[in-house]
């Protein structure tokens, strides 16, 4: 990993998608793990995949973990 970046998850929001965001810009609404971890590595976060995103104690979950993704 280049370096470390905050990542914000927000709560899901009526149609189940989560704000992310990374380094203080919103990357999107995710809908799964795996968008997540897309996310992360477009914003230059190497050897992500969704047991990272799961486990990892560097991204902050406002409104549930990551296992929350309805409204």
């Amino acid at each position: 990993m280049a370096s470390v970046m905050p990542v914000v998850v927000y709560p899901p929001d009526e149609g189940g998608g989560r704000r992310v965001r990374v380094d203080g810009e919103i990357l999107g609404r995710a809908y799964s793990l795996r968008d997540i971890a897309e996310f992360l590595r477009r914003a230059g976060i190497e050897e992500v995949d969704e047991g990272y995103v799961a486990m990892s104690g560097l991204i902050e979950w406002r409104g549930g973990g990551p296992d929350i993704w309805e409204h």
